[in-house]
């Protein structure tokens, strides 16, 4: 018997939110999450008991993004705005480390993005990656690896996503 599909929102919602994140701008990436659920809950009853579900939200969520990159010119966001309405001054520091982080994830190259995305914010193992990126296990280990390294050297951060 599968779970409900609210269930399946809960545990795996952040995931694929981060995966969005990882490969589209902020905005797009809420609009590619909410199609990813809209398509997965439209499958979810086909779906095999026995199938890895994260995996399975992962590959929606990766077409989703891509097709929002194809239907989308890229955007220039306007940074400060989001900034004027900001009350809560203590939280702010971290949310521009955070837009750091994002900006500098963006900036890598797309296997890199791809991986460090999928392993890191999503979760994914290497196995899973590979199938994804349509490689072997070892070069998606490498392109995370570099990955990870870019954004230690860019952001000066050495304990950044340990494993």
């Amino acid at each position: 018997m599968q779970v409900p599909f609210e269930r399946i929102v809960q545990d795996y919602g952040l995931n694929v939110l981060r995966i969005c994140r990882a490969l589209l701008d902020e905005h797009r990436a809420q609009d590619a999450w909410s199609e990813t659920f809209l398509s997965a809950l439209k499958a979810y009853p086909q779906l095999a008991e026995d199938a890895n579900v994260l995996a399975w939200l992962v590959r929606i969520a990766r077409n989703k993004a891509i097709d929002e990159l194809r239907k989308n010119k890229p955007e220039i966001l306007d940074d400060h705005l989001q900034w004027e309405h900001a009350d809560d001054q203590v939280n702010l520091g971290k949310e521009a480390d955070n837009l750091q982080l994002w900006k500098e994830v963006a900036k890598l190259p797309q296997k890199q993005r791809m991986v460090v995305g999928y392993r890191y914010l999503g979760g994914l193992s290497y196995t899973q990656i590979a199938q994804l990126v349509s490689g072997s296990e070892a070069s998606a280990r490498r392109a995370g690896s570099d990955g990870i390294k870019n954004l230690r050297r860019i952001l000066g951060d050495d304990s950044l996503w340990q494993e």
